[in-house]
């Protein structure tokens, strides 16, 4: 692996978080060139040591490796359609679904590029800290990124980084709709959001400890009731729709919760402990 100093860097779409990707190789002292469509963009890169390239072709020859990270899959395949890629290697950072990332390493692998997938699990404040999480996924890369934050190569799939991203925003968004469950119920008897806030992480931080032990009920596909059965999960899942109903709080969220509990109570899973649901969550929607 080269040194990651001397790795020579192109950036290629100056939003936000490509300003945050560029600065941070700078800072770490990696040759960097840029390259943004609206070329003032580049401006304050260009005062802080970076290289503008007057051309997307010059970007990507300037570079030992490409860090793109546009709008969408879309706007890649159109910026780089007219461009030579042969030999280049291409790690593209914009946001899409595993579909979208296989077919572009298929056709920029047609092009002679080496491509690599990947997601930014992070805000653009928090790129070169520990706490940005990258994930790559496709060839295992010889370079190192580390610049950014903590990098995590998945797999040669390149379609793992998009999978693994938005399985993230899956937890993301059910723990923060949960949370403001419970506040909603909560605030109908005068406590606020900032009282209960400390109680509900504590009760995240419980949950996110008993993932292992049910990661391994999935994989054996062998759920044994430990701790409660699924019916008896349920009963408490009805006293939670009751519950907000009588507060006058929305329900859409634990009556949701209840029917896919229900759904499998039903296919006589009901003996079995909570992991057993995954059975729904594979089941397509109706």
């Amino acid at each position: 692996m080269t040194d990651k100093t001397n790795t020579p860097i192109s950036v290629v779409g100056l939003g936000l978080m490509g300003t945050a990707l560029a600065r941070a190789f700078l800072k770490a002292g990696h040759p960097t060139t840029v390259w943004n469509r609206t070329a003032a963009k580049a401006d304050s890169l260009v005062t802080e040591g970076a290289r503008l390239a007057p051309t997307i072709g010059d970007a990507l020859g300037a570079g030992g490796v490409t860090i793109v990270c546009l709008t969408d899959y879309s706007a890649v395949r159109e910026l780089l359609g007219d461009t030579a890629l042969e030999g280049a290697t291409l790690v593209n950072l914009t946001s899409g679904d595993s579909a979208q990332a296989r077919e572009t390493a298929a056709w920029a692998g047609k092009q002679g590029a080496r491509y690599l997938d990947g997601a930014i699990m992070a805000i653009p404040s928090s790129i070169g800290t520990d706490e940005a999480v990258i994930l790559l996924s496709g060839p295992r890369p010889d370079f190192d990124l580390g610049a950014l934050g903590t990098v995590s190569h998945l797999g040669e799939d390149p379609g793992l980084a998009s999978l693994y991203d938005v399985a993230g925003l899956t937890m993301m968004w059910s723990v923060l709709n949960a949370w403001l469950q419970g506040t909603a119920m909560l605030k109908t008897a005068g406590v606020d959001a900032a009282t209960y806030a400390p109680f509900a992480r504590q009760i995240a931080a419980g949950v996110a400890d008993w993932l292992p032990g049910y990661a391994e009920q999935i994989d054996k596909g062998s759920f044994p009731a430990e701790v409660s059965a699924l019916e008896t999960d349920a009963r408490a899942m009805a006293h939670m729709v009751e519950e907000s109903e009588a507060l006058g709080v929305n329900a859409e969220l634990p009556k949701l919760i209840k029917a896919m509990a229900d759904r499998a109570i039903a296919a006589g899973h009901g003996g079995e402990q909570y992991p057993v649901l995954i059975r729904e969550f594979e089941r397509p929607g109706e």
